[in-house]
């Protein structure tokens, strides 16, 4: 039986969609961890409950903010859960981030507690010797310097819930109620928290519901971070009584293992991913046939790839198009349009989502022609409320009741709307984005660098590959490994250049501005130049 948004209830929260999915699947599986353990949805219940109240115990009010730092587990979900029931606001940290990036955040979202797992512990120690602010910290383990949150370890029994925990189930909270903070790089070197509220997190579930084919019982792999975009297939798979299956990383022999031997339906991966597999030995070996929905996002996709896993799996490939201020679900190119499309119409980026109201527009904000190039606009209840603690930034981006997506597109004769580029400068590298302001204030950090300019280049493994011109002070002498490095260690492995290039100066537009346009050209059509 197929299930749709229009055979749910209309709630005003997403705590009301955890909730509803609990009380009415009470003895599927909810959640199936790496290691095979699996969580029913009633214990699933009892898990947020327990936490909801252990949140409410240590002093955190409606509103507060619950900030975490963890892998692919049942406890990071249920954590997250918490706050959308509990009437908190979830902040969960890209793992692969550097600690920088982390303290600014944890700073900036001012959080009441920060919940880490084992594997972080010795970050965890230097964020908390970092903050400023009386910062409470837990542990999901129980084996580690802080208490555990859960009181015990949380892979035991889940108990029942005393009355206390039943009550502290109900859900909690408004439709425009602040339920998540989700941090995007800024370009201007300083992070920005996306405020997304009860109505854009259950407007994106409804979206997954409508966009995509969904039956009773689906069965969900998340290998990509569930902090992240992977993490919007969840609520769409309680919606429907599903399964989530949960890896803590990527390896193509892996994901092929889970989806042939628990019959996986719908997953969500990179194009990094997916070329992976394709590039994998064994792939056709495998007994994929129960894969309904392979959705890929998050990055540039080559339309020659997609042909070639279109011919290895079927009529089962989704791109999506979306953003962090719209998350996940702007345009979408399903099963069907893959299977009718020409090479040059997968390389668009689909149609709108149903019910999702985009426009191009020009400088004007007036809607442009067919064929014409405009900034892609939306309107609608998906949209963010604003970006936290900016108001200047959150007005422009917002003007005259649009969202300005920063990406310029025009809509084919065909109807398909084509990406044609980015505004900003922001790379986007195996699925995760990188601003390159900040990986240039982390090069003019160091003391022989003098300029610095970061781009990306096209890659056919990476989607775009960060790279980076730097001019040395006078008289400095310079290794460009060293150099990357330096920016590996602040900023993390997604955010450090592929290959640093030495230059007496920077290309400058007649404004006087890096001419990143040239520096892409050049680094495209010459890959040679690379030194490090």
């Amino acid at each position: 039986m197929r299930v749709t948004a229009s055979d749910l209830p209309n709630f005003r929260t997403l705590g009301e969609l955890i909730t509803h999915a609990i009380a009415t699947h009470p003895d599927h599986v909810a959640f199936v961890d790496a290691d095979g353990l699996p969580t029913t949805y009633e214990q699933l219940g009892h898990k947020i409950a327990w936490l909801i109240a252990e949140l409410r115990r240590l002093g955190l009010r409606r509103g507060d903010v619950v900030a975490q730092l963890c892998g692919n587990r049942t406890e990071m979900f249920c954590l997250m859960a918490a706050a959308y029931v509990g009437g908190f606001c979830s902040v969960t940290l890209h793992a692969m981030a550097g600690a920088d990036d982390h303290a600014a955040i944890l700073e900036d979202c001012k959080a009441k507690i920060f919940v880490y797992e084992h594997y972080f512990a010795e970050r965890a120690k230097e964020l908390r010797q970092r903050s400023a602010s009386a910062m409470l910290c837990r542990s999901h383990d129980a084996t580690d310097e802080d208490e555990s949150i859960w009181g015990q370890s949380p892979h035991a029994p889940s108990p029942s819930p005393s009355p206390a925990h039943a009550h502290a189930l109900q859900p909690v909270g408004e439709p425009e109620d602040i339920v998540r903070l989700a941090y995007t790089g800024g370009t201007t070197g300083r992070s920005k928290g996306v405020m997304l509220s009860n109505r854009a997190m259950l407007t994106n579930a409804r979206l997954w519901l409508d966009g995509l084919e969904w039956q009773a019982g689906v069965r969900t792999l998340c290998s990509a971070p569930i902090s992240h975009g992977a993490g919007s297939l969840i609520f769409p798979t309680l919606g429907a009584g599903g399964t989530i299956y949960l890896q803590r990383g990527f390896s193509a022999a892996s994901w092929l293992r889970c989806v042939q031997y628990n019959h996986i339906t719908h997953t969500f991966i990179v194009p990094t991913m997916l070329y992976a597999l394709l590039d994998h030995a064994d792939t056709a070996r495998h007994g994929l046939t129960s894969l309904r929905a392979l959705v890929y996002g998050a990055a540039p996709a080559s339309p020659s790839r997609i042909r070639a896993a279109l011919n290895l799996f079927g009529p089962v490939l989704v791109q999506t198009y979306g953003q962090t201020e719209a998350p996940n679900t702007i345009l979408i190119l399903d099963q069907q349009a893959h299977q009718r499309a020409t090479d040059a119409q997968l390389a668009s980026a689909g149609i709108p989502f149903p019910h999702v109201n985009v426009v191009l527009t020009g400088d004007d904000d007036r809607p442009v022609s067919t064929g014409e190039t405009g900034e892609l606009c939306l309107t609608g209840d998906l949209l963010m409320s604003g970006y936290h603690g900016l108001p200047e930034q959150t007005a422009r981006t917002l003007a005259n009741g649009l969202l300005h997506t920063g990406d310029l597109a025009r809509m084919g004769e065909d109807g398909l709307i084509y990406i044609v580029d980015r505004k900003k400068d922001m790379i986007i590298s195996g699925g995760f984005n990188v601003y390159p302001k900040e990986v240039e204030d982390v090069l003019g950090m160091h003391p022989d660098v003098a300029a610095a300019a970061v781009f990306g280049v096209p890659d056919p493994k990476w989607g775009e590959a960060v790279r980076a011109v730097v001019v040395p002070r006078s008289g400095a002498s310079v290794d460009p490994h060293a150099l990357i490095e330096f920016v590996r260690a602040r900023k993390g492995a997604v955010c450090t250049p592929k290959s640093i290039e030495l230059v007496d100066q920077v290309p400058l537009t007649s404004l006087g501005k890096p001419d990143k346009k040239a520096l892409r050209n050049l680094y495209s059509s010459h890959p040679s130049r690379e030194t490090a």
